[in-house]
């Protein structure tokens, strides 16, 4: 056995697995969060056509709020560097929190589109800063376990705000967006109150700890894989699953509509099962076995849903495309918090790995639909699916990039010699 392994399963079997209480806060925070975004999403369609307005100028509501994090995350980077992560995720979770409420109050559609999309720069604020405080916080062993809860939760969230938003839009339309306003703000409030004293939390990027550049970043292969499966998981989960399955269903299944809630119910069912444990596996074993694993199965899952005929072959493939996004997640989130390393340095780069995600989640939907409706929903399934296969690709050639201390120096020295 090599040094690096021995240390590395003796880091394993001691009694450093603990993760420190501010990730549990961040965890508890990105739940809070995320319960809020479910809360608010049955009800925004409608509020917005409710000021007489058709489906395209309802959707790009909720596109401008995309849009905006799109836009905002280079300065939501900097922001975390200039200011650091604790000061820039309280006042990205207020400013959602503000401009939610002031949804409530809209009295013209305009009103409500500059209100959302103003949110969509405190909701970059609040990513950006979290996940560069992740990365801060988590020991490097535990990288791929602090991902996967963070992802965990907000999943558990997104199941969750749904239910709560269906009942509480039965009282008002503009009751969805008052309840978000009052939980971010009680969210807001509780990482002020759990964070305000922590000196890990507060500590600053360390002046002589090598800092890494995003043009030094991206001649990192290892980075340009992550980028690119970040853009495929964006595309394929938080853009054409969800604008193009609810079509598939009732257009080409000729199913109830509610089985599009259940094909997403069972994604979310199968990624949540599987994250935890994959973010472990990563940590143990590494983050290019996981992240090449979730990639395959994720792209050949979401090719196979275009040739689905039945609801029972619909559902099984969404449930395995579910578990192969939820291997993929917290090993390439843990690849790129490696490479960003613990320096407090990252925002930048963590900004323009989130811009992946979100160019993904306009661009997909956009284009599968445009194949849905000029060739077949195939088509557009397959071309989903293939851009998986391309992150695949590039994580083949791509480094591991789990940490050891023979990798530390190397990387030291790289770093030092660029500088």
């Amino acid at each position: 056995m090599s040094s690096d392994s021995a240390m590395d399963e003796t880091t394993e079997n001691s009694g450093i697995n603990s993760l420190p209480r501010e990730i549990w806060i961040l965890v508890f925070g990105s739940f809070i969060v995320a319960i809020g975004m479910g809360i608010v999403a049955p009800a925004l369609p409608t509020f917005a056509t409710s000021f007489d307005v058709g489906v395209t100028a309802a959707s790009f509501v909720i596109s401008a709020f995309a849009l905006m994090r799109l836009a905002f995350a280079p300065v939501s980077g900097r922001l975390v560097s200039l200011f650091g992560e604790r000061s820039i995720y309280l006042c990205g979770i207020t400013i959602v929190g503000v401009s939610t409420a002031a949804c409530a109050f809209a009295g013209s559609y305009w009103q409500l589109l500059i209100f959302r999309a103003l949110g969509g720069t405190g909701s970059t604020m609040f990513t950006v800063s979290a996940v560069a405080l992740l990365v801060r916080l988590a020991p490097p062993h535990l990288r791929g376990r602090a991902s996967g809860m963070w992802a965990t939760s907000f999943l558990l969230g997104n199941i969750s705000g749904p239910i709560i938003g269906g009942f509480v839009i039965g009282y008002s339309l503009r009751l969805p967006f008052i309840s978000y306003g009052i939980v971010l703000f009680v969210a807001a409030f509780i990482g002020w109150l759990l964070l305000r004293k922590s000196t890990l939390a507060a500590r600053q990027a360390d002046p002589s700890a090598p800092a890494m550049t995003v043009r030094q970043a991206l001649r990192h292969r290892a980075y340009w894989a992550a980028l690119l499966s970040n853009f495929s998981n964006g595309w394929a989960v938080n853009g054409v699953r969800v604008a193009l399955v609810p079509l598939f269903v009732i257009e080409v299944l000729h199913a109830a509509q509610s089985m599009a809630g259940a094909a997403l119910s069972v994604f979310a069912v199968g990624n949540g099962a599987v994250l935890l444990l994959s973010g472990r596996i990563a940590d143990r074993r590494g983050r290019k076995p996981m992240v090449l694993i979730g990639l395959a199965i994720s792209g050949a899952a979401t090719a196979a849903l275009g040739f689905a005929d039945s609801v029972p072959w619909f559902l099984g493939t969404s449930l395995v495309a579910g578990i192969g996004a939820g291997i993929l997640n917290p090993a390439h989130n843990a690849a790129v918090a490696d490479i960003v390393g613990a320096s407090g340095k990252g925002g930048p780069m963590l900004a323009v790995f989130q811009m992946s995600a979100d160019f993904g989640a306009i661009l997909g939907p956009l284009i599968a639909g445009v194949l849905a409706d000029t060739i077949s929903y195939r088509a557009a399934f397959l071309v989903t699916g293939f851009t998986a296969a391309v992150g695949l690709l590039a994580w083949s050639g791509a480094p591991e990039t789990r940490l050891t201390r023979a990798v530390s120096v190397r990387r030291t020295e790289t770093l030092d010699e660029a500088a």
